[in-house]
């Protein structure tokens, strides 16, 4: 294990920018990043990761060993960074746009760079080898060439997301489900590279949990605001999000939300029973309930469960407890995801799975793939959806899926920002 303090450098965006331009001049495999609030930090970066498919069952595989820490936070040090994709499909089968694209993916990192609270940058290595000097600068002096690239979005079908909330209000009201998440998706053709499509995302709208990787396979540019589970030693924590709206609202509003407030609390009950599986009895706790935060574009109501885990608990047996993510699922856990299948024309993908990094020193913390955008070979998909309730309005529901894609939508590529300010400044 060796750490090396590297100082104040560049942003999140500027250092992961400048290490995929090292990257290619090296002919080694893209980096790979977790930007927000991960292990105590606001970001994490390897500088190359190859990453590839693994069964599902070893996604997040990682040995523990005692936290360790440091002034400038917990030392992480190296991991496993990938993803776990949604584990149901629908009825009418597999979605054109995830077909070759493996159920998990990642790879093993020896080396990140780690950006504390502080603003300062860390070069950590389970390994004894020195910080590169061309590493060093790629951090302290990011030199950022800008890339290009561009999406044109196709919307959801309304009339089809509609028949889902409709279908699901039926089952509610026939006693099979109290809740569901009904979700549709936006579908696009992309040029250019995503890797700068995620570093845009991230300097304009600081998701809390966002994340990064990309391989043979595509990209996951995840701008999640919403922590799935983190496991630190025997200390497990889940802050479940539902409830949403628009940044323009009155925050107030959520509270006073009968719909926002039932949704929210059905879901921490589901945490509770899912993290309880593997829970030391009598440990299972609601540490906030009904907390209103902000998220790119949107107001949510969060809340958080924590519990102590058994002994001899591994990542896997979390997993095997709680995923799929309970907000994205619906109360009771299985019948819902049953009836889902049945309501969604289109497989989820990643998108409602997960994101994030398992190392041997820091522990695990995961997120929930929501607000993530998945690359294919030209064609990208954006999945969006939203917690149904007895309460619940068709059209409200369509406007919460537009209002919790519209951060993403908005942004534009750096050729057309150029445009923007050239037309606004009075030239032509």
């Amino acid at each position: 294990m060796r750490m090396e303090r590297l100082g104040r450098g560049g942003t999140p965006a500027q250092v992961l920018a400048s290490l995929a331009e090292r990257a290619r001049n090296l002919g080694v495999p893209p980096p790979a990043a977790v930007t927000g609030d991960w292990f105590g930090s606001a970001a994490l970066i390897a500088p190359s990761l190859a990453t590839g498919a693994v069964d599902p069952s070893d996604a997040f595989a990682c040995p523990d060993i005692p936290e360790a820490r440091t002034p400038g936070g917990p030392v992480v040090g190296g991991g496993w960074i990938g993803y776990l994709a949604y584990p149901d499909g629908s009825a009418s089968g597999p979605s054109p746009e995830h077909s070759g694209r493996p159920a998990a993916a990642g790879g093993w990192t020896d080396t990140v760079l780690r950006l504390d609270a502080d603003g300062c940058w860390w070069y950590e290595t389970l390994g004894a080898a020195p910080c590169p000097s061309d590493l060093a600068a790629a951090v302290v002096e990011p030199r950022v060439r800008e890339r290009f690239w561009h999406i044109d979005w196709s919307p959801p079908h309304r009339e089809t997301h509609r028949r889902g909330v409709e279908q699901c209000l039926d089952a509610i009201r026939a006693g099979e489900v109290y809740q569901a998440c009904v979700c549709t998706r936006f579908t696009g053709t992309w040029t250019g590279d995503p890797l700068a499509f995620f570093t845009a995302a991230v300097a304009r709208t600081a998701p809390a949990r966002a994340a990064y990787l990309q391989g043979p396979w595509g990209a996951v540019a995840s701008l999640s605001p919403e922590l799935f589970v983190s496991r630190h030693g025997d200390a497990l924590r889940s802050s479940p999000i539902k409830g949403t709206l628009p940044l323009s609202a009155d925050p107030a509003l959520l509270r006073a939300s009968v719909k926002d407030v039932a949704e929210n609390i059905m879901i921490v009950d589901l945490v509770r029973n899912d993290l309880g599986r593997v829970a030391e009895t009598g440990s299972v706790t609601v540490e906030e309930l009904l907390a209103v935060r902000p998220a790119p574009g949107v107001w949510h109501l969060v809340s958080t469960v924590a519990a102590r885990s058994r002994p001899g608990v591994t990542t896997a047996d979390l997993l095997d407890a709680a995923f799929p993510p309970a907000s994205v699922t619906g109360c009771p856990k299985i019948r819902a995801r049953d009836l889902l299948r049945q309501w969604e024309p289109h497989s989820r993908g990643v998108y409602c799975g997960t994101v994030g990094m398992s190392s041997p020193l820091a522990g695990t913390e995961l997120n929930v793939a929501i607000r993530t955008v998945e690359f294919g070979a030209g064609t990208c998909v954006l999945g969006v959806g939203g917690g149904i309730t007895i309460d619940s309005d068709p059209d409200a529901e369509w406007q919460e899926c537009l209002d919790k894609a519209a951060s993403i939508l908005a942004l534009s590529t750096p050729r057309e920002r150029v445009r923007a300010d050239r037309t606004a400044a009075g030239c032509h």
